[in-house]
């Protein structure tokens, strides 16, 4: 048996890696999250292939399928949208392999994040404005360390993306204006790379009401710093002509 978690990447199955795309099409049996990942994908599973959708399905349901598979010794697909390492909630499956001993391997996707800088157009750490890029989300049923307090984040005034927050930008900016100018560029990316794809950008100031005018509450990423800007910054010393003085 072996289990492959796989990035599925932020929506467009174009975005599907090629190692992604192999490993779904060897696999015996696919669970993926339903509400995130684009159907698509599964245009790679062997037609023998048994598919669950686990955006309803709870821990111990998946973990049900794992050990059924371990004793037929099958592999298994598990789709996580983005990249698993943000967010994906993999790191208690992969524990569960450990203690069974089910070999398994983490293949890598495509962000939201990076998808989303991309519809941007935007480079997020920009020479002389911002060399960190902070990703984080406010608390819900997911707590938030009081270390990574959004306002403590804020005072570092670094490139700041955040996750699974949109439907309380108010909160967000309000917590944002303990560190960053009212007038700090932001931009939300709804559904980065998908077909209804929608991209916000304004300030601070005004962030939370064009949100707020659009609807969006979910599936949207929340971009804030001065490299928005596009200018103002230090070209890169990688091609410089005096890169080696």
């Amino acid at each position: 048996m072996k289990i492959y978690f796989i990035g599925a990447g932020p929506g467009d199955p174009e975005l599907l890696t090629i190692k992604a795309a192999e490993a779904i099409s060897r696999a015996d049996i696919i669970i993926y999250a339903g509400s995130l990942v684009n159907k698509a994908v599964l245009k790679f599973a062997p037609p023998s292939a048994s598919v669950f959708d686990s955006s309803r399905m709870t821990l111990n349901e998946v973990l049900r399928i794992f050990r059924k598979a371990k004793a037929g010794k099958k592999i298994i697909a598990r789709v996580h949208s983005g990249d698993p390492s943000l967010y994906g909630a993999i790191q208690e499956q992969i524990s569960w392999c450990d203690k069974e001993e089910v070999k398994y391997e983490v293949i890598p996707g495509v962000s939201s994040f990076c998808a989303g800088a991309a519809a941007l157009k935007q480079e997020l750490t920009l020479p002389d404005i911002s060399q960190t890029v902070i990703i984080t989300r406010l608390p819900g049923r997911t707590k938030v360390p009081e270390k990574e307090d959004l306002k403590r984040l804020a005072r570092i005034r670094a490139t700041l993306v955040i996750f699974l927050s949109a439907e309380y930008i108010k909160k967000v900016v309000d917590q944002l204006l303990q560190g960053y100018c009212p007038d700090t560029p932001a931009a939300i990316v709804y559904r980065a790379s998908w077909p209804d794809e929608r991209i916000i950008k304004g300030t601070l100031k005004d962030i939370a009401e064009k949100v707020r005018r659009a609807g969006i509450k979910k599936q949207a990423l929340i971009f804030v710093g001065d490299v928005l800007k596009k200018r103002g910054f230090t070209k890169s010393v990688l091609y410089s002509d005096n890169r080696d003085k």
